[in-house]
């Protein structure tokens, strides 16, 4: 006697009209649909990704700017104080000489007179050599030419030695500091003489027609 083994004479339940051969397709789509899945859970999980990083590299482009924008602020601010904080001390040293410029005058006039002696040469030389030191610099000579940037005209001649405005005396020496201008040279100044330029160009122009070439 033949014993039969239960659940292999067993088949798949088939819709009623349907043949076996129907399953298979709807088995194949199935398991087709999952694999599907992920891989588009995936693609959207790197778009994701993505679209984060790109946000993160703006911001961090954003930051780096303004950080960038802030460090040349900072730049800029610092050059303008050193700048404020160097005029400053050079008007502060120009006003401060400025108010001592009567009594080096002094010092001037008693070393001309010969008065510049004693204990008073000992202190008017250090006071000297301290506002040298501060870039005090005296400037007017006797025989350069006037320069009304720099020299004030008090005294005004004539002179035939002359071939241009010139200072002939500096009755007060000008002072500066570095390119600033703190007193201009207080000078007499001569000029050439009236009529003697003409007379030296006619003189020259009769000597050079004297010394032209004879016709034979």
């Amino acid at each position: 006697m033949t014993e039969e083994t239960p659940g292999f004479d067993e088949k798949p339940d088939v819709p009623s009209g349907a043949t076996p051969d129907d399953a298979e397709p709807k088995a194949a789509a199935s398991s087709s649909e999952a694999g599907a899945a992920p891989a588009g859970d995936a693609s959207a999980q790197i778009a994701g990704l993505t679209a984060q990083l790109d946000q993160v590299r703006k911001a961090l482009e954003e930051r780096t700017a303004d950080l960038q924008r802030l460090q040349a602020e900072f730049q800029n601010y610092r050059r303008r104080v050193e700048r404020d904080r160097i005029t400053v001390k050079e008007i502060a040293i120009a006003n401060l000489l400025t108010e001592l410029l009567p009594v080096l005058d002094d010092i001037g006039r008693a070393r001309e007179h010969g008065e510049f002696v004693g204990g008073f040469k000992s202190v008017g030389e250090s006071l000297e050599t301290v506002a040298a030191k501060m870039g005090l610099q005296q400037f007017g000579k006797e025989g350069e030419p006037f320069d009304p940037t720099i020299h004030e005209a008090l005294m005004h001649s004539y002179a035939p030695d002359v071939t241009e405005t010139t200072c002939v005396a500096i009755l007060q020496p000008g002072y500066r500091i570095g390119e600033r201008t703190i007193r201009p040279a207080r000078v007499a100044v001569a000029e050439p003489q009236p009529g003697a330029q003409t007379a030296k160009d006619e003189s020259e122009a009769g000597d050079d027609k004297d010394n032209g070439p004879e016709e034979g």
